[in-house]
C-alpha cells in the first residue's frame, strides 16, 4: 500500500468517526438549544456576556430582574453603573461586566441604530464581546453560521473526543470548523454543551452511559480500566 492510499484511508476512517459522533449527538440531543433565557438578540447578548465564568443557571436567575429594569439597549446604555453592579453581582466579575454591558449598549445605540449587529466584525467592536459571544449571538439569534461556539464544555469534550489537541479556544474552533460540516456548526455546539453537562462532566464523566463511548478515545481508554 502506498503512503497516499494510507493517508486517504485514515482520512476516510476519521470522517466516518465524526459522522458517528454527529449521529450519536442527534439521537440524544435532537432538540438541544441555547440554555440562556432570552426574548431578543439584545437579551441574548447581555446573558452571554454575563455567562463568562458563571453558570447559565445563575445567569437565568439574574436576568429576569435585569431585563425588567433595562429591556432595551438605550435604557441599559443610560444605566447607573453601581445599580447595575448590584443586580448582576452574583454572576461574578460584576464590576467589569457592568462596565462592558453599559459600553456595549452605548455602542449599539450610537453606532448600530439600537440594533444588535449581525456580523462577526461588528460584534467584536462591542465591549465584552469575543468570538465565543459573537458566535452565540450570530448562531442562536440570527441563524448565521460564522463559527463554532467554544465554551469550557466544548473545549473539554472536543479534546476527549480526539477532535483537537489544543486548549486555546481560537485553535479549537479552527479545528472543529475543519471537521464539522458548516450546516451543523450551531447545533453541534448546543449538543456538545448539553452532553458535557449531563454525561461528560469534567471530574467524573459517565463513560458507561455515554452514547459516544465507542467512538471516543477517552471513553475507550476508560472503558478498559
Amino acid at each position: 500500500m502506498c503512503p497516499r492510499e494510507s493517508v486517504a484511508r485514515k482520512k476516510a476512517k476519521e470522517e466516518h468517526r465524526i459522522g458517528e459522533i454527529l449521529r450519536g449527538l442527534d439521537e440524544e440531543y435532537a432538540d438541544a438549544e441555547c440554555a440562556l433565557h432570552h426574548d431578543s438578540p439584545f437579551q441574548l447578548l447581555v446573558a452571554t456576556i454575563l455567562s463568562a465564568q458563571c453558570t447559565d443557571v445563575r445567569v437565568n436567575m439574574v436576568t429576569p430582574q435585569l431585563f425588567q429594569r433595562y429591556p432595551i439597549p438605550r435604557e441599559m446604555a443610560q444605566a447607573d453603573e453601581q445599580e447595575l453592579q448590584e443586580i448582576i453581582r452574583s454572576t461574578g466579575f460584576f464590576r467589569n461586566k457592568a462596565k462592558n454591558l453599559i459600553g456595549a449598549s452605548r455602542k449599539i445605540v450610537e453606532t448600530f441604530e439600537e440594533r444588535v449587529p449581525e456580523s462577526m466584525e461588528e460584534l467584536l467592536q462591542l465591549p465584552g464581546v469575543a468570538r465565543k459571544t459573537a458566535n452565540v449571538v450570530l448562531g442562536t439569534a440570527f441563524g448565521i453560521r460564522t463559527g463554532v461556539v467554544v465554551d469550557t464544555h466544548v473545549k473539554r469534550l472536543s479534546n476527549r473526543l480526539g477532535m483537537t489537541t489544543h486548549t486555546d479556544p481560537t485553535k479549537v474552533e479552527k479545528d472543529l470548523m475543519g471537521l464539522i460540516p458548516r450546516d451543523r456548526w450551531i447545533e453541534f455546539s448546543h449538543q456538545l454543551i448539553h452532553h458535557g453537562r449531563r454525561v461528560c462532566n469534567s471530574r467524573k464523566p459517565k463513560c458507561d452511559a455515554c452514547v459516544l463511548a465507542d467512538v471516543c478515545p477517552y471513553g475507550l481508554q476508560n472503558g478498559q480500566q
